[in-house]
């Protein structure tokens, strides 16, 4: 017999009511993906890139990017987000293309500084 027959067996032979066996089974299972959910959850790796040419693409103008701002008028100096970054470039098609690439890390708009400081990526 298996481990898990040897104890559905002994359920049975320890008088319990059905609403009892059926309580336990249910609690059994809730333990165990418990446990898996702990592993799968151990398992995830997240990897931080700190070099735009390293950096996917799909995540260069993500909300997982991170970018230092610097505001030029104000002289105060903040962090954004890639969509904000993506938003400041407008229409400037080469700069996102170059930025895209790998080429670059940082531009300027009118009044601010944008540079690439980090992205942190789940494996």
């Amino acid at each position: 017999m298996t481990q898990k027959d040897e104890n559905i067996e002994e359920m049975l032979l320890s008088s319990a009511s059905l609403d009892d066996l059926i309580r336990m089974k249910i609690e059994a299972e809730f333990n165990d993906e418990m446990k898996k959910a702990k592993e799968q959850k151990a398992k995830k790796e997240k990897r931080t890139y700190t070099k735009i040419s390293e950096v996917p693409k799909d995540y260069i103008f993500s909300k997982d990017a991170v970018y230092k701002y610097y505001n030029r008028d104000t002289k105060l100096e903040t962090y954004i987000n890639g969509i904000q970054a993506d938003a400041l470039l407008g229409l400037q098609h080469n700069i996102r293309n170059k930025i895209l690439n790998g080429e670059m890390s940082t531009f300027s708009t009118d009044n601010a500084y944008v540079k690439f400081e980090e992205v942190c990526v789940n494996l």
